[in-house]
């Protein structure tokens, strides 16, 4: 179809499946209605003239599985000021798809067979067994358009909308020249309707579309967190079921036996999952100090992990007041270790001023295993989970901020 466009000498050529009732100009906004001759006369010109639109007349996509043609644009506004644009295309089989986008938010649309009665505004809306909930009903102008169009364009008439929506989709239902049609709509993203139009450019996304999907699924999320903390519970439990706590060396020894010199244990086996190597040191410090350095040798691997311990006690009596530093005994872990054959090489040292602490006394015990990291991971994942929520909440907030029906006002 070919139409000339009397007011700016612009010809709009685009093949379309329908009966065209009104044409208006892409170039000047003027609006053409077919008269009884079946000719297309200029009736009146849109007062708005923007052409930034994301798609043009004419432009090619291939959405649901077909290649669609946009034929027409409406630019509608609520007052006082929110507006989106609706493209409407269509495909070699005639079938009708559109497309709603505000401030760079997509929806996709397809015409509902099924009729709803809306004039009372419900607040639910059932569909396939699932409740809509009532977003806002408003009056809606078209501001301007271009294309082609099988329904006269409303002169001077207001449409009336009400939207349902259960986000990712929605019931829109329109009332335009005594006529009702109801749109079943799902939230696209902008980067499938690029890839669809090859567009290399697409509007900057802003807010909250009424529509839009949280990026993550609350219940999905408690459920994969509940099934990941039980698998991480019941692992550690099986790996430790069996495991109990295991006294692996236990001596007093005397300083003066040994002279600053290396002790060696006999060897032992631990059974078992990885667990803490406890060692409790205790001597009679006072106003002293002694040191102990250990280390733990696997005999299998000949593995090394080296640790040491100083034991301090100061006291005395200033200004008055008595006071004390330290401790005569110290507790200290090597972490992870794992089942296995060891030796621990000791040796003790004490200040060699100290005549007075003869002993010390050194017990060192393989834990049974601690469940402190699996409820770390569970705390983590609890803690995670709250920061979700907390952000889904503001996000739900955000998305009913312009509706009178927000479940979330204060």
């Amino acid at each position: 179809m070919k139409i000339p466009c009397y007011g700016c000498d612009t010809v709009t050529e685009l093949e379309v499946g329908f009966e065209v009732i009104n044409f208006v100009c892409p170039n000047c906004q003027s609006l053409y209605a077919v008269d009884s001759e079946g000719k297309f006369r200029r009736k009146s010109q849109y007062k708005n003239t923007l052409n930034d639109y994301t798609l043009q007349i004419g432009d090619k996509g291939f959405l649901k599985g077909s290649d669609y043609t946009v034929t027409g644009i409406l630019d509608k506004n609520i007052y006082p000021n929110y507006r989106w644009t609706e493209y409407i295309l269509q495909n070699s089989e005639k079938e009708f798809l559109y497309l709603s986008e505000s401030k760079g938010h997509w929806i996709l649309l397809t015409e509902m067979e099924e009729t709803f009665g809306v004039r009372t505004h419900p607040l639910i809306l059932e569909h396939n067994n699932e409740d809509y909930n009532i977003y806002e009903y408003s009056d809606t102008e078209i501001v301007n358009a271009q294309g082609f169009f099988d329904f006269a364009l409303p002169n001077n008439t207001l449409i009336h909308l009400v939207e349902y929506i259960r986000p990712p989709y929605m019931i829109s239902v329109e009332r335009m020249n005594g006529v009702e049609t109801a749109f079943y709509g799902e939230y696209i993203k902008k980067d499938k309707i690029k890839k669809a139009f090859s567009r290399s450019f697409m509007p900057y996304q802003s807010g909250v579309n009424i529509i839009e999907p949280f990026q993550f699924d609350i219940r999905n999320t408690a459920i994969i967190f509940c099934i990941f903390a039980l698998i991480i519970i019941t692992a550690n439990w099986f790996i430790y079921k069996d495991q109990a706590e295991q006294n692996v060396f236990y001596k007093e020894i005397t300083f003066s036996d040994i002279d600053n010199k290396e002790i060696t244990s006999s060897s032992f086996t631990l059974n078992g999952g990885s667990a803490p190597l406890t060692i409790h040191v205790s001597t009679e410090v006072d106003n002293s100090w002694a040191n102990v350095n250990i280390a733990l040798i696997n005999e299998n691997t000949n593995d090394e992990i080296y640790a040491s311990k100083d034991i301090e006690y100061y006291h005395g009596y200033s200004d008055g007041e008595s006071w004390s530093e330290g401790a005569q005994s110290e507790e200290f872990n090597i972490c992870g270790v794992k089942g296995g054959k060891y030796h621990l090489l000791i040796t003790p040292l004490k200040a060699p001023e100290d005549l007075n602490n003869k002993v010390i006394k050194i017990n060192v015990v393989w834990n049974q295993p601690s469940n402190r990291n699996v409820w770390i991971i569970v705390i983590f994942m609890i803690i995670v989970f709250l920061v979700i929520r907390f952000f889904k909440l503001n996000f739900e907030k955000t998305r009913w901020a312009d509706s009178n029906y927000s479940p979330y006002s204060e």
